[in-house]
């Protein structure tokens, strides 16, 4: 990880960690997803919204008069509210992405799941999606969600990301361990 984006993901951990402890105490952790949910798709939709976030030209006011604006307009749980209210303050809203990340992982942790990243040369059937997370869960002991994509290149197989855990199926990486292997011998 680089420097800058694991600043950035330190950053947006604490805040993630303090919304979230707020929310538990108050009893209010459907609220809080509910608020990631929405924010996520705002994010992804709104290109002034992301503009807002990281633009240095908007001014610490401005930024936050909006951002508070915003959320009131959304609706958002009151702690999802305050912190994005106090992350403009300290010009944090940068990282903005990776805190509903954060979030959306303490959730999941909450309820006993995680997500698996599942990258594929084909898309997954929906046999092969439960047969899948059904191995995966037994393995880790929690629900598994599964995040699929498709990337034709790997050619066959796949890539699994659990946690920490990879594992890498894929025709491509092993076609590339085969070409590394036949350097060293030739």
């Amino acid at each position: 990880m680089s420097e800058p984006a694991s600043i950035s993901a330190g950053i947006a951990s604490r805040y993630a960690s303090a919304i979230f402890e707020i929310a538990k105490e108050e009893s209010n952790l459907d609220g809080l997803e509910t608020s990631v949910d929405a924010l996520s798709l705002a994010l992804a939709e709104s290109e002034d919204l992301r503009t807002l976030i990281s633009s240095p030209m908007i001014s610490r006011g401005e930024q936050g008069a909006a951002i508070v604006a915003i959320a009131e307009k959304m609706e958002l749980a009151p702690v999802m509210r305050k912190g994005l209210a106090l992350m403009a303050e300290k010009r944090r809203l940068f990282v903005l992405p990776q805190l509903l990340s954060a979030l959306r992982d303490k959730l999941a942790d909450d309820r006993g799941q995680v997500t698996a990243e599942v990258t594929s040369a084909t898309a997954l059937s929906d046999a092969q999606a439960k047969k899948l997370a059904d191995m995966l869960r037994e393995s880790a002991g929690k629900d598994v969600s599964l995040k699929t994509s498709v990337d034709e290149s790997l050619i066959g197989g796949m890539i699994v990301k659990l946690g920490s855990t990879m594992i890498d199926t894929s025709i491509k990486s092993k076609l590339a361990s085969l070409q590394n292997a036949m350097k060293e011998v030739g």
